[in-house]
């Protein structure tokens, strides 16, 4: 059986509010709506819009100007950074992509994997794994993971690879939009599997960025787990010092 694990409500108002902001509803340096405003306007208690206001600030959508309230910042420079990276994996066409893929397969669900999805640990996905290639060496291992029920009806399952992103694919077979990306950055050492396939040495980490893209609703459509090379990346990152 699986069980879905909904986003609490502060997190999903302020995933609106980020969206609504990215889509230029409420400009950079104009003001959101009063809290009374956001209360009326989703019925919401007032601590979940509080809540949901101090998330976006304490990551930079939003800021608090002394006679001004609220005022829109606009995208993180450090969610531009970020995002990159889950942008990448999203919109990748495989036909058009330097590599192979290396397998299309039904799995029991990874630990790290199943919290994000909602599922139980004994649930079945449907994993794709493409190998990019990059001057004659391995750059990066994704491991892509889908619901079972998402993937009736799509071309996820077949052995061949995708003539458009996988985003593109779903949002035109099932409907769903995809809305939200995070990342969530770890090293670790490769199993046996993952070490051949990238051409590491003994020894050698990798730089794990699991990739989880959500709904507006704030439910898991995907997870991709991108492996890289820990001795071939020079990561850079921006933020704000507040």
């Amino acid at each position: 059986m699986a069980y879905e694990v909904a986003a609490p409500k502060y997190v999903r108002l302020a995933q609106t509010i980020q969206s609504r902001i990215e889509d230029g509803t409420y400009a950079p340096g104009t003001r959101v709506p009063s809290e009374n405003q956001l209360v009326q306007a989703f019925g919401m208690s007032r601590p979940t819009v509080v809540r949901a206001l101090e998330l976006l600030k304490r990551d930079g959508w939003l800021e608090s100007r002394q006679g001004f309230g609220t005022i829109v910042r606009g995208r993180p420079a450090v969610v531009e950074q970020r995002s990159r990276r889950g942008r990448e994996t999203l919109e990748r066409d495989e036909s058009q992509t330097p590599g192979r893929l290396v397998s299309v397969d039904r799995v029991s669900v990874p630990a790290r994997v199943a919290s994000v999805l909602g599922l139980s640990k004994r649930a079945e996905v449907l994993m794709r794994r493409f190998l990019v290639e990059g001057e004659g060496e391995a750059v990066e291992l994704v491991s892509s993971y889908f619901p079972a029920g998402l993937v009736d009806g799509t071309d996820l399952g077949s052995s061949e690879p995708l003539g458009v992103g996988i985003r593109e694919h779903l949002e035109g077979r099932k409907k769903v939009r995809y809305d939200h990306v995070t990342e969530r950055v770890s090293a670790r050492l490769a199993d046996a599997g993952e070490a051949e396939l990238l051409g590491l040495p003994d020894g050698v980490p990798v730089l794990s960025v699991l990739v989880a893209a959500f709904d507006a609703a704030g439910q898991a459509l995907q997870v991709s787990d991108v492996l890289l090379p820990a001795d071939r990346q020079e990561l850079e990152d921006t933020y704000r010092l507040n």
